[in-house]
């Protein structure tokens, strides 16, 4: 019932979309508003996947020495996902779609964080998967959001 009331805030407030408008936008360089938006599509995807009935267990989950983060790690009923979060401004014909971001390199880095995250937690044995989700969104829109499951299976040489 939260995740209800709590997306459909954030829902309301992502109606004009997620990235940064208006005057003071131009005081900031593209990193730090893409940033700012990476957040904004962090925080929409939490609410989002709580409201498909995720139990969330961890947010921008980091190991030390590793490269990279998993954005969110929750409980997709008895199975564990990890998704990684994409966020990019509709119609961008320079940049991939939040989906093509997910290469190959990034697919390794996520494996290898989520072989940790497992080892540490002693749940090696585990039903898990590796989520996707994808917003798009332009300025005055509300998001697309395209939540693929199992988008990717682990690279070769994948040991829990």
């Amino acid at each position: 019932m939260i995740a209800h009331l709590m997306f459909a805030l954030v829902n309301f407030a992502a109606r004009k979309g997620l990235s940064e408008g208006g005057a003071d936008s131009q005081e900031i360089t593209r990193k730090q508003r893409a940033r700012h938006t990476g957040i904004r599509g962090e925080t929409y995807a939490y609410w989002y996947l709580r409201r498909q009935g995720y139990t969330m267990v961890a947010r921008n989950y980091v190991s030390t020495g590793m490269k990279g983060e998993i954005d969110l790690i929750g409980y997709d009923r008895t199975v564990l996902a990890f998704v990684e979060v994409k966020t990019r401004k509709a119609g961008d014909g320079d940049r991939p779609t939040p989906e093509e971001a997910v290469t190959g390199e990034k697919q390794r880095h996520l494996t290898r964080i989520a072989r940790q995250f497992l080892r540490a937690r002693h749940i090696e044995d585990g039903s898990w998967r590796f989520d996707v989700l994808a917003i798009e969104g332009s300025a005055g829109q509300p998001p697309e959001v395209r939540l693929h499951k199992a988008a990717f299976v682990p690279h070769a040489g994948w040991h829990a």
